[in-house]
């Protein structure tokens, strides 16, 4: 070949890679030209840490420093203020100072047995602050204080509290207790049923059915408990207002100790001339182990919605890390997401319902409802660690399809699920995953069985040999009556209970939340809800203490 040959070969080859290089990078800005930078989601949601509430309380709460540090109340004359920060009006704080450092124990007189709330303040000392939970809506409700000293020395003293009659939403809400075991229900001396809700004021029950707590303030779909005992919840500025995006810690008495804001303005996709005020956080929040937040959230941007997580510190309230899952999963998922038209023009392609974080391997679980679809990434690293999902093998890219989990024996893919969750382990490798099957087939899901039950199920899965087969199940039974097309979970109570909630039945006309017992697989406990109000539905169920962790959990006035 001659040299002038040679060189118009070279030039050709070169030309042919460059288009070839070219196209590959079109193809990558093709690929994330509608994904959004983590700097650009930051300034989006602009969240921030907050003081409004605090403020609002820090006259109450200089009140109540005031009365610990008093003589005048006493073991007999006691300060009692019932519902101390304007919010919870089952709850009530109790002050008094004894002569000799003392431990104090006290228990609200339940109506019927194994309903009484009781707890045991640890230590012993002189100035006393007592949260007295749950109380019983409009009753003078007896509380006994049992003191002890260090040399055993005991006095007895009983108080009246009075509450106010519940508020017409809540009264009017029917609660219909159809089983109660309350031997073999996981109630302990003060647990009850909290009612998250979709929205309105978020709620907890007895065995009996009876309210026992209750907020004013609205709440929507969040509501944890945190490794000090408070309570995380998501809400509004103001009951009137449009969206919840405020993220609060308070206790269950309505004492505010962090308050996180975030923006809710975005650009509508139908008219670029005015902003949307959004709710930026949706579903789900957990807690970290170093306290941080880590939370399901829109970006802001004006076309996908519900498919990131951000973590938020506890310590600045700002974003420190993002996770957009459209970086993660296959491209065609979300470009060719065409299963659920939403009015606005927004794609709801992932509709993650649910974070889990697992300690053993520092990895989180997410629960996708629109794919339906359970997977597990290395928090780190963001790597894909098993994929769960009715989605046949052919169908995932090539990079995927070793992630993706075995089914053994009889075992049902979940559709439309919610609330993913792994039970307590010794086995590094082997897990046990819980959820809320809805079973409803959206892209992925058993459309054999779509729409006729709905079910709490139970997988034993080994993350080493990636295979997955279900050891429990309950809902079948039930039929289409249970059959609740969203919302819902399932929850550990203890080796052998499971709390499970039908969330939306009958078009969201009532909820049922049910105790199975699994040795048996009856219902230990059995509660429909009706007239809940407009999208008031039960969200979740969970199953909370009210005395979850005393020594952080109490009341700091000193």
């Amino acid at each position: 070949m001659s040299l002038k040959r040679r060189k118009i070969w070279w030039l050709s080859a070169l030309s042919l890679i460059v288009v070839v290089a070219g196209a590959l990078v079109g193809w990558h800005l093709y690929q994330y030209r509608e994904t959004l930078s983590a700097a650009q989601i930051r300034k989006n949601l602009a969240s921030e840490l907050i003081t409004t509430r605090q403020q609002q309380q820090a006259a109450l709460t200089k009140t109540y420093q005031q009365a610990l540090n008093s003589e005048k109340y006493i073991a007999a004359q006691p300060y009692i203020k019932v519902n101390p920060y304007q919010t919870s009006p089952l709850t009530a704080l109790v002050i008094f100072q004894t002569a000799k450092a003392s431990q104090v124990s006290l228990e609200v007189v339940g109506k019927t047995a194994k309903t009484s709330i009781k707890t045991t303040y640890p230590g012993y000392r002189t100035k006393h602050q007592l949260s007295v939970l749950g109380l019983y809506a409009a009753t003078n409700n007896e509380v006994r204080l049992t003191i002890k000293q260090k040399n055993g020395t005991t006095t007895h003293q009983t108080l009246h509290i009075q509450t106010a009659k519940l508020p017409t939403a809540l009264a009017t809400i029917k609660i219909n207790v159809k089983t109660a075991d309350k031997q073999k229900m996981v109630i302990g001396d003060d647990k009850l049923t909290f009612v998250v809700r979709t929205t309105k004021q978020p709620f907890a029950i007895d065995a009996d059915g009876e309210i026992r707590w209750y907020s004013t303030d609205y709440s929507q779909h969040v509501f944890k408990v945190l490794q000090n005992g408070h309570l995380l919840r998501l809400a509004k500025r103001n009951n009137q207002a449009l969206v919840y995006n405020e993220l609060l810690e308070t206790d269950y008495l309505g004492r505010v100790y962090r308050e996180y804001h975030f923006s809710g303005k975005t650009k509508s996709s139908n008219s670029q001339a005015k902003d949307d005020d959004v709710t930026v956080v949706h579903h789900d929040a957990i807690e970290l182990p170093n306290k941080d937040l880590l939370l399901t959230v829109s970006d802001g941007g004006n076309k996908y919605i519900e498919d990131t997580m951000v973590q938020v510190s506890h310590k600045t309230g700002k974003i420190t890390k993002v996770i957009d899952m459209k970086k993660i999963l296959p491209t065609k998922m979300w470009q060719d997401f065409d299963a659920m038209k939403r009015s606005d023009g927004k794609i709801d392609w992932l509709h993650q319902n649910s974070i889990y974080y697992d300690q053993t391997d520092q990895s989180i679980v997410i629960s996708s409802r629109h794919q339906d679809l359970v997977m597990k990434l290395d928090y780190k690293t963001l790597q894909i660690k098993w994929l769960f999902s009715g989605q046949k093998a052919a169908s995932w890219p090539l990079s995927y399809r070793d992630k993706l989990l075995k089914i053994t024996g009889k075992t049902s893919y979940p559709g439309g699920q919610h609330a993913a969750i792994l039970l307590p382990t010794k086995t590094a490798s082997k897990k046990t995953l819980i959820l809320f099957n809805n079973n409803i087939a959206i892209v992925n899901g058993p459309k054999k069985t779509s729409g006729k039950y709905s079910e709490g199920i139970q997988y034993t899965l080994n993350e080493k040999t990636k295979t997955i087969t279900q050891t429990w199940a309950y809902g079948q039974s039930l039929g289409k009556a249970n059959f609740s097309p969203i919302i819902g979970s399932a929850r550990y109570l203890s080796a052998t209970n499971r709390l499970l909630c039908f969330g939306y039945l009958d078009s969201g006309a009532h909820s049922n939340i049910i105790e199975v017992d699994q040795t048996t697989n009856q219902p230990v406990f059995d509660v429909e809800l009706s007239n809940l109000g407009t999208k008031g539905y039960t969200y979740r169920s969970e199953r909370f203490s009210l005395y979850p962790t005393h020594q952080k959990n109490t009341q700091t006035y000193e």
